[in-house]
This record gives structure tokens, C-alpha cells and sequence, in this order.
């Protein structure tokens, strides 16, 4: 049960099975605030993995399926149904599964980016879903508290017009080319599978989307390099993009792979004309916000710094415990259950949308297309 005694939604997905982190990831995310309970699965496109993870997570023998395409109709025919699908398939597995089930009246959380292809998420907007399904997209860094706290204090005009934005996300994990026997490595540089951007995608897009939700600012082109440094990797392991954003800010972004010594090293700095903010994943509690010809604050998740609704809407357990990465995820989780429930009306505009998604792809096309032309400016507007 949910705090709030409701019913948790009953939850089906997609990939996820036997060995895959992010589908371990979501199932923590989906009941750590007891607002869903996994009830289905077509968790591998391989039966026998299917069966076999469906075994392992207590799911009954006839829920267990063996393709998206027969989840759907079996659980549409249910009295005791799914109601919402977590859709935590490589990239290019993410455009079928999404319109199967909005248009049979599912509500759907796909994991990021979108889709493959700019192509295909512009496609989603086709779509029309039954039933009244939305869609949420896990962008899953956008739930810590502190960033919720600095897209306030941005929106409040602390840091006064915005001049220059920094993110970066850099990790060593693929400095080597990765034993055929990594999944996760695989299918990430495999472009059939993951789509024309390599760390771009997989990482890049989420420093792209931080510095979005927490500035607000709309971006009108990219100069961006993209490089594969090991050799015979066929997508980008190392991206460094230039931002122009509307009304004359800029920017500037690095997601790497091959950075070593880095492991999960997502930043995201911003700088007005007033003041700056600086924070970092690996220690998300803790936030430096910065007056012009003041000393530097120290924010804490919770503290006694804290601006409303952050130190409420936000915040789980009092100041001084860490909460982190799953924590984060599972704000997502418990905030999309409560805009399914009709009753999430504050959170609807924290939540990461199709309109997100496809955004995030025109990042990645026009990156792509920028470093394919010796880094020229290449507009949004232009892919």
C-alpha cells in the first residue's frame, strides 16, 4: 500500500530481466514509495531469459510473456490488468513498446533517450493514447531534491540573467573496448541499438537535460566534437559541446567514457549576472549557491537553507541522511503514480514529457550532424 492508503498501480515491463542494471533500477524506483507493484513482464526478447526472470521475481507463470506485442493484449483483456509499463529496453526497442501501449490504454515510463532516432520520437507525437495513458520519461537526475532547489532559485531570479552554463558528465567505464561478454557495453556501441550517438546518448543527454530543467533556457544551436578514441569503437566515447541558448547565454557540455578516474562524475554549474550555483551527483546533497561579492553558502538537502516546496514536496527523511541515486528515481515513480491517480496537478511540470524526449534527440541529431561538419553551428531548427 502507499502511504496515503491507495493502491499501488499495477505495473508491468519491458527488457529489464536476468543481469540488466537499469531494469533492477526501476523495479527498486517503482516500489520504494509502495506506489506500484510489479504484476507482468515481458522482460527479454529470449523466452527462455523471459521465463527464467520472471521466475525469479515471484511473477506468475501466465504473466510472464515472451514479446511486448503479447503483453499488450494479454493485460488489455484482464480484469486485473497492468495499468502503467516501464519500458527499460535498449535504445532502439523503446519507439514499439511506447505506442503499443498508449494506444491500448497504458500509462508508460521509458527509460531515456526517447528512442533511436529524432525520426521516431517525432513519430510518438502521433500517437493518441486510450483511456487518458500519459507518459513519463526517467530523466531520473532531475529528482534530487537540491536540483529541484536550484531550478527555483533560478526561476526566482537569484542568480539574476543567466550568463554561462556548465555541464558535464564523465566516466572511465569504457576507456578499454569492453569484453564481448558486457551487456551493458554492447548494445551501447552498437549504433543499431542505441541510435547515432554513443556516450552522446547514453550520458551526454542527461547533462543536456539538467542544465534544461534547472535553467529554463531554450537552446538555439550546438557546436559540438564528437570522438571515438578507442580504436574500431563505432560511436562517440568522448563529446564536447558549445551552446548558444536564446537570449544570448552559452554554454558548454562534456560527457566522456574514457575519462579516467572518473565514475559517475555528473556537474552542472550555472552563472548569472547576480550569482552561481554548483553541484555534483556523487555528493547530491550538498549545493554551493553564491551572491555576487558574498561568501559562498553551503545548501543541504533539507536544511536549514532550503526554499518551499523543496524543503517539503521533495524531501523524504530529515537532514543530515544522505538520500541519493534510487531515492531520486523513485520521486519520479511516486509523483507520475500520483499524476495517475489525478492528484499530482504540482508535480506535472517537474516531470520529464515526450516533449523532453524528442528534444533530447534534437540534441543528439544536431550534435551528431555539427561534429560530422568540422563542428559547424548547426541549429535546432535546422534538424
Amino acid at each position: 500500500m502507499a502511504e496515503n492508503g491507495a493502491k499501488p498501480i499495477r505495473l508491468g515491463m519491458v527488457g529489464g530481466g536476468t543481469g540488466a542494471f537499469i531494469g533492477y533500477v526501476h523495479r527498486i524506483a517503482s516500489r520504494l514509495d509502495g506506489d506500484f507493484q510489479l504484476v507482468a513482464g515481458a522482460l527479454s526478447s529470449r523466452p527462455e531469459v523471459a521465463r527464467e526472470s520472471g521466475k525469479n521475481l515471484g511473477l506468475a507463470e501466465d504473466r510472464v510473456y515472451t514479446s511486448y506485442e503479447e503483453m499488450a493484449k494479454a493485460e488489455a483483456a484482464r480484469p486485473d490488468g497492468i495499468q502503467a509499463v516501464s519500458i527499460v529496453t535498449p535504445n532502439h526497442m523503446h519507439f514499439g513498446p511506447t505506442k503499443a501501449f498508449l494506444e491500448a490504454g497504458f500509462h508508460v515510463i521509458c527509460d531515456k533517450p526517447i528512442t533511436s532516432t529524432l525520426d521516431d520520437a517525432r513519430k510518438l507525437l502521433d500517437i493518441k493514447p486510450t483511456n487518458g495513458a500519459k507518459f513519463l520519461l526517467t530523466h531520473n537526475y532531475t529528482g534530487y531534491p537540491l536540483i529541484r532547489q536550484a531550478r527555483e532559485l533560478v526561476a526566482s531570479g537569484a542568480l539574476g540573467k543567466l550568463r554561462v552554463v556548465q555541464a558535464e558528465y564523465a566516466q572511465d567505464w569504457l576507456t578499454e573496448a569492453a569484453d564481448e561478454g558486457n551487456k551493458q557495453a554492447a548494445w551501447r556501441t552498437d549504433p543499431a541499438r542505441s541510435g547515432a550517438g554513443g556516450a552522446i546518448g547514453d550520458i551526454g543527454t542527461h547533462a543536456y537535460n539538467l542544465l534544461r530543467f534547472v535553467t529554463g533556457l531554450k537552446t538555439d544551436s550546438v557546436s559540438a566534437d564528437l570522438t571515438a578514441f578507442v580504436p574500431g569503437r563505432q560511436l562517440d566515447d568522448n563529446v564536447h559541446v558549445m551552446l548558444r541558448f536564446e537570449g544570448g547565454a552559452k554554454g558548454m557540455l562534456w560527457a566522456s567514457q574514457v575519462a579516467v578516474g572518473k565514475e559517475n562524475g555528473l556537474q552542472l554549474r550555472v552563472y548569472g549576472d547576480k550569482g552561481g550555483l554548483e553541484w555534483s551527483q556523487e555528493n547530491p546533497n550538498y549545493m554551493w549557491f553564491t551572491e555576487f561579492g558574498k561568501p559562498r553558502q553551503l545548501i543541504t538537502r533539507g536544511g536549514s537553507i532550503s526554499v518551499p516546496p523543496a524543503a517539503s514536496m521533495n524531501v523524504r527523511i530529515p537532514a543530515g541522511h544522505p538520500e541519493g541515486y534510487l531515492e531520486a528515481f523513485a520521486t519520479l515513480y511516486s509523483q507520475f503514480a500520483a499524476v495517475i491517480r489525478g492528484e499530482g496537478a504540482d508535480y506535472e511540470e517537474l516531470l520529464p514529457t515526450m516533449a523532453d524526449g524528442i528534444e533530447g534527440m534534437q540534441f543528439i541529431t544536431a550534435s551528431v550532424k555539427s561534429s560530422q561538419n568540422d563542428s559547424k553551428w548547426t541549429r535546432f531548427s535546422d534538424v
